[in-house]
């Protein structure tokens, strides 16, 4: 477990760069709502990864206790997915939708590429 906490604490930051160039962009580019997509998309992709750590930690517990084994919390990163999304669609001069959606899937992306470092270093 302690390798993910590795791997969020790697994500925080790439979150945090990722947020001050989406400042920047939506800042000083014509693409304010894209910009501001993506970032809100990458903030509640974070809190699922959050989400996800948390009750991974919970069930790797369970498991080791030999209680009963809770759930890895589904529904409640789903909602949280569905939130971003309708906070794009209820505020479409504000949030696009598409980069909201592909902010969404930002800290997978992060842990695909952190693997890939990881895996190269090691061999």
């Amino acid at each position: 477990m302690l390798n993910l906490h590795h791997v969020f604490a790697m994500q925080k930051k790439a979150f945090f760069f990722l947020l001050a160039i989406c400042t920047l962009g939506w800042g000083f580019s014509p693409y304010d709502s894209i910009f501001a997509g993506l970032a809100l998309g990458a903030f509640f992709g974070t809190y699922n990864f959050w989400i996800l750590l948390r009750r991974m930690e919970k069930f790797d517990r369970s498991i080791s206790e030999g209680t009963k084994v809770a759930s890895i919390g589904t529904a409640l990163r789903f909602g949280s997915g569905v939130a971003a999304v309708a906070i794009a669609i209820s505020l479409p001069q504000y949030f696009h939708l598409i980069s909201t959606v592909i902010g969404l899937m930002i800290p997978y992306i992060f842990l695909v590429v952190e693997r890939v470092v990881h895996h190269i270093k090691s061999h």
